[in-house]
């Protein structure tokens, strides 16, 4: 019996894979990573995590000493820490918004606009009301050399609908909660008392619960929906198609900073939209996007 079962494993090659050793550890420690028991593959400790951030934190503190005297070695100080704060970004796999303001801060030390303004509104994302964020964030803005204007269009819903931009998404949520809460509460007291300003107090309520909830949805659609990005090369050229071989889509190039809503993505090209709605196409590699 049991040379007839090991013939029959011989000869079946699931059975005999399903056993071998090796590969029954390696699916194991994929279980064991994917369900979070362990750390994946070439992930960073706490530890690591911690020393690096430790190393960029004096090494741009050293160059802050030494902008004055020593421009060449502070860049190259500040190039150091940026390098270290990304490792965390990218093999620590930690995203929050004060690292990427970190990383933001370094870059325009650098000079370099425009990994610093993509950096900064990476950092938007997670602490969007900041003012310290906002404040480097316009300031490096008003550095750069293309300075588009918006469409009128979107101007008059930036005047009109100030509350929606100029308010963050948490400041909205806790506002619809409040006035949701109201409007029931209003409601739920009306039925036993039946004062007037009650039904204007539910009418008022419901009209700014609705506005807010129009609100969130309308910022949680155009989140799925665009895709913003940052010109890093100091300069490109945009064409009127994706290949070199395709005419000028402008007299002057684009430079570092500029900032556009990626329309179509072909690996090698950015079909983008810049904020006057002019469109055009500029290679993927002198760009990046927010996310």
């Amino acid at each position: 019996m049991t040379g007839q079962r090991e013939r029959e494993q011989a000869s079946n090659p699931r059975v005999h894979a399903r056993e071998n050793p090796v590969h029954r550890a390696i699916r194991v420690c994929l279980l064991l990573a994917i369900l979070g028991v362990v750390p994946a593959f070439g992930a960073l400790n706490r530890n690591e995590i911690h020393g690096l951030y430790e190393e960029a934190r004096d090494r741009f503190r050293q160059a802050n000493v030494l902008v004055g005297s020593d421009p060449e070695k502070a860049a190259d100080l500040y190039r150091k820490a940026a390098l270290r704060l990304e490792r965390i970004v990218e093999e620590g796999g930690i995203h929050n918004g004060r690292l990427y303001y970190n990383i933001g801060n370094a870059y325009f030390r650098m000079k370099d606009l425009g990994r610093a303004i993509l950096c900064y509104r990476r950092a938007e994302q997670y602490t969007p009301n900041d003012p310290n964020l906002q404040q480097n964030l316009q300031y490096a803005r008003s550095r750069c050399l293309d300075q588009i204007e918006e469409k009128q269009k979107t101007r008059v819903l930036k005047t009109l609908f100030f509350w929606h931009y100029d308010s963050s998404t948490a400041t909205r949520s806790a506002l619809f909660a409040f006035f949701f809460l109201l409007l029931w509460s209003a409601a739920a007291v009306r039925l036993f008392w039946h004062k007037p300003w009650l039904g204007w107090t539910c009418a008022l309520a419901a009209a700014i619960a609705l506005l807010l909830l129009a609100s969130l949805l309308v910022e949680a659609a155009a989140l799925r929906a665009n895709r913003p990005g940052v010109v890093l090369s100091s300069e490109v050229i945009a064409r009127k198609g994706d290949s070199e071989t395709y005419e000028r889509s402008f007299t002057d190039p684009l430079h570092a900073g500029t900032e556009f809503l990626l329309v179509e993505d072909r690996e090698q090209w950015y079909h983008i939209e810049l904020a006057d709605g002019r469109q055009c196409w500029i290679p993927a590699q002198t760009a990046g996007l927010v996310r």
